[in-house]
Formats: structure tokens, C-alpha cells, sequence
């Protein structure tokens, strides 16, 4: 029985450690240097997760981003984009 066990247990390991390798991460970048605050990215989000200040988009602080890339999508000058990074186990949004 333990033989069984362990022999499952492995093949788990193994088809877990392939998933995870293919997961990838996302996560929505600001470039401020690049937005010039035509407000398109703000009108276009789903969930309300941007604001402009000082005429600039960003993040709000209490945001409920869903990584949609409606955002990156409309953005005229390229200022935002969503990075994807592999290996990784989660989706946060900084």
C-alpha cells in the first residue's frame, strides 16, 4: 500500500510542477513617463481600477483590477501594458 502511496504521490509532484512551470504570472505596468492623461484607459476599465492625478493614470489604492487589458488595449501612447511572467504561482496587481 505504501508503495501505491508514494508512487502517486510522485507522479502528483511531477504533473503539478509542469503546471506550475506553464502558469504565468500577470501584472499591469504603468509607465507614467509615457501617459500624457487623455483619460481613455480610465473610461474604457471595467472595474473603476484606474484614476488620473495630476495627469497622470494610475492605480487606485483600493483597485479591483481583473487584468482585462482593456487598458493596455486603448492606450494611445503604450503607457500601460500587462507584463507576464512564468513560473510564478499567483495574480497580483501592483
Amino acid at each position: 500500500m505504501e508503495v501505491t502511496f508514494f508512487y502517486t504521490e510522485c507522479l502528483f509532484e511531477r504533473v503539478k510542477e509542469k503546471i506550475m512551470a506553464e502558469i504565468k504570472l500577470k501584472e499591469l505596468k504603468i509607465n507614467p513617463a509615457w501617459c500624457k492623461g487623455c483619460g481613455i484607459c480610465v473610461a474604457f476599465c471595467p472595474k473603476s481600477a484606474l484614476e488620473l492625478v495630476n495627469g497622470k493614470v494610475q492605480l487606485k489604492i483600493d483597485n479591483h483590477c481583473i487584468l482585462c487589458g482593456n487598458c493596455e488595449l486603448r492606450c494611445p501612447d503604450y503607457a500601460i501594458y500587462i507584463e507576464e511572467k512564468e513560473g510564478e504561482t499567483g495574480q497580483w496587481v501592483k
